[in-house]
């Protein structure tokens, strides 16, 4: 069995958008395939937040593809990008986020998971051969 490592990446209010976008670019860079964003600090969250989750999803769904701030989706592509839940898991996004990822359309393709270990079990499930 080959199992990827995983990372997570706590996504809270006081993050700083271009530093997270940076972080998973370096963790993709350095071999990482699979992310859980644990959103457990998040109250809110707003467009920067909704761009950076597209952004780390177009890196981590389509290979060898780095983040730029030119690289931005047309909304054809949007549905290719977001088929991420092999590579991708939400932990603990609260109500309100699961509403607005609701709303602009991501909620359905990411897993959301309220426990780490299971989150990070279902990478296991997938990377099966």
């Amino acid at each position: 069995m080959n199992i990827d490592i995983v990372a997570i990446i706590q996504f809270n209010g006081a993050m700083n958008v271009k530093q997270f976008i940076t972080d998973a670019q370096k963790l993709y860079d350095a071999g990482t395939r699979n992310l859980v964003l644990d959103m457990s600090g998040l109250t809110f969250m707003g467009s920067a937040g909704l761009a950076a989750m597209q952004k780390i999803a177009q890196v981590y769904c389509e290979e060898d593809q780095p983040i730029s701030k030119e690289d931005q989706p047309t909304p054809d592509e949007s549905e290719e990008i977001f088929h991420c839940q092999e590579h991708i898991k939400l932990l603990n996004p609260n109500e309100a986020i699961q509403d607005v990822l609701d709303i602009v359309g991501f909620k359905p393709f990411f897993e959301i998971y309220t426990d780490l270990d299971e989150a990070v079990a279902s990478f296991q499930l997938v990377s099966q051969p």
